[in-house]
């Protein structure tokens, strides 16, 4: 297990060309024409570390005991609009969950769908007031990929397991809250994939030398 050098990992960004592009560049996007690509700085047997680019969104924020009734509520909201202004839908779709403490306590869930190239540069103004364009500064992050479906118990045991994982790793990285990232429309009943993740802070802790490539 290694750190990665601060040299190492300022010449990975310089390199870092992630983008919203052709979907058969990822064999896990297959269900819309354009995803986000990312570059892969390295894995581990239980988690990757990417590095995704500065890209914008449409969002929306939603407050509910429950991700599963928030999602419903934010995923309408957001459709509509793509809908109405006959923008394709691209993938992932990502729900940023704060930590709570108890299962009743209410959370905010921010629901973000990924705007296509075409309106990466100047994306259509919303007119429903909760819903917003957001630009996700660059950043790096722990991945955990699972299949079946994103619920609010599978993506908490899976973020969990990362979670675990990462503090038996000795990584540092956000704790406030966490992504869940789904790459299937809810008719997809098969080979589903869906993404935890935790956003890195210092250097990413990696497995060897040999994984990443270096």
């Amino acid at each position: 297990m290694i750190y990665l050098s601060g040299f190492v990992g300022f010449l990975l960004v310089l390199t870092a060309e992630a983008r919203v592009g052709n979907s058969s560049e990822l064999n896990f996007c297959s269900e819309t024409e354009e995803c986000l690509l990312f570059d892969l700085i390295c894995q581990t047997d239980d988690y990757e570390v990417r590095h995704y680019d500065s890209v914008n969104w449409v969002s929306t924020q939603e407050s509910s005991w429950s991700m599963d009734y928030a999602s419903i509520s934010a995923f309408r909201r957001l459709f509509a609009y793509i809908n109405g202004n006959n923008i394709e839908m691209t993938a992932p779709v990502i729900l940023k969950i704060s930590d709570k403490t108890s299962f009743w306590q209410t959370g905010i869930y921010t629901m973000s769908f990924l705007l296509p190239a075409a309106h990466q540069k100047n994306p259509i103004p919303p007119t429903d007031k909760k819903v917003y364009i957001k630009n996700m500064t660059d950043m790096q992050v722990y991945v955990r990929s699972y299949g079946g479906w994103m619920m609010s118990w599978s993506d908490k045991s899976q973020a969990k397991i990362l979670s675990s994982d990462l503090d038996s790793a000795g990584a540092e990285y956000d704790r406030s809250f966490h992504y869940g990232v789904g790459y299937n429309s809810p008719i997809m009943v098969f080979d589903r994939h869906n993404e935890v993740w935790y956003v890195v802070q210092d250097d990413p802790v990696c497995g060897s030398s040999e994984e990443m490539g270096l």
